[in-house]
């Protein structure tokens, strides 16, 4: 028997004790969170009741969460790749924004010339922005030497700042009461899913991209060599593997997903581009690929997680005036709870 084939049975297990253990912190994260419900004079049960009810209660909803958590996944899994390959990418965010800024662009100057082609190539403009925003990152953190935690940070502030530059300006709605663009031609908008309704596909493009994500880094040599880049850096220096090339592509992949993202928030769900629109995306991103302990095919749950539970958040407030922030709480714990026990799990090993 070879070492593969016995190692085999011991991966599996691990895996399973690691979503038992992801699960288990889930229910944690809400069980203290329960308390502090009760604590304030409220009734945590009442509480969930609203949130499962505000997030699940009707098909809008059900669409609603599934729409937000599009976005979630496609950074999420990009977030997810990078923190694997030991890349630092704090950058999502304004990866998105860039992302939204292009497709936007493209939207309105290229209707009339583009016709029906207006939409692949604002989705490709999208994916272009986000990839090009990226690149800039990586670029000088290879060869500037500045760490890519702040340069990904800054530039998250720089691309919200050319967004607000082009809403004020060129792209600005005349007389509008909010820094947004015009609405954009409906040719332009992301087909739906299901007819009559505002579920469109952005979902099934982000468990496609979870899904090529996992095979990519699972299943492929590039893939080994971007786990081994973020296992050790001796070894892969040992084996061969150029550092830069990896940072290169990783952040790459990442803002090519994240600028996929912007583009599908600003045709599938706004129709526009508007102000902020972006904002804590990105954030909510590394979230999400933390919870799903980096790895691409569990960035699905963990998105659908945290999109239902900001869902459900408002009408837990309408209804028993528990603020929606209380999700943030919920997640927070969740993201302690799991890194706990993936470090605990991880010193056993």
């Amino acid at each position: 028997m070879t070492a593969v084939a016995i190692m085999r049975p011991q991966r599996a297990a691990w895996r399973a004790t690691l979503a038992w253990r992801v699960i288990l912190s889930v229910v944690w994260s809400l069980v203290v969170t329960g308390l502090l419900i009760l604590l304030a004079g409220k009734n945590p049960f009442l509480a969930y009741q609203h949130i499962v009810l505000g997030a699940f209660g009707s098909w809008p909803r059900v669409i609603v969460g599934l729409n937000k958590a599009a976005p979630y996944m496609l950074a999420g899994v990009g977030v997810a790749l990078c923190f694997r390959g030991n890349v630092a990418n704090m950058g999502a965010e304004g990866q998105i924004a860039m992302g939204g800024l292009a497709a936007s662009v493209v939207a309105l100057i290229g209707v009339t010339t583009l016709g029906p082609a207006v939409l692949p190539a604002a989705l490709l403009a999208g994916i272009l922005g986000g990839a090009a925003w990226a690149a800039i990152a990586a670029a000088i953190n290879l060869t500037r030497g500045v760490h890519e935690v702040l340069v990904t940070l800054m530039m998250n502030f720089i691309a919200w700042l050319v967004v607000a530059e082009f809403l004020h300006g060129p792209l600005g709605e005349i007389d509008a009461g909010f820094p947004q663009t015009p609405l954009f031609d409906s040719v332009a908008w992301l087909p739906k899913l299901v007819a009559r309704t505002d579920l469109h596909i952005g979902i099934v493009l982000a468990v496609l991209a979870a899904i090529v994500a996992h095979v990519v880094l699972w299943h492929t040599v590039t893939g080994f060599r971007w786990r081994l880049a973020g296992a050790s850096d001796r070894a892969s220096h040992y084996a061969g593997v150029s550092r830069a090339r990896s940072v290169f592509g990783l952040m790459l992949v990442s803002g090519v997903l994240s600028g996929l993202a912007g583009a599908i928030e600003v045709l599938g769900v706004h129709y526009r581009l508007i102000e902020g629109f972006s904002l804590g995306f990105g954030f909510n991103a590394i979230a999400v690929a933390l919870l799903a302990t980096l790895k691409p095919l569990w960035v699905i749950p963990a998105a659908l997680f945290f999109a239902f539970l900001e869902t459900g958040a408002l009408s837990m407030q309408r209804q028993i005036g528990i603020p929606s922030s209380l999700v943030l709480v919920i997640q927070g714990l969740s993201l302690i709870f799991v890194l706990c026990a993936v470090g605990r799990g991880a010193r056993k090993v």
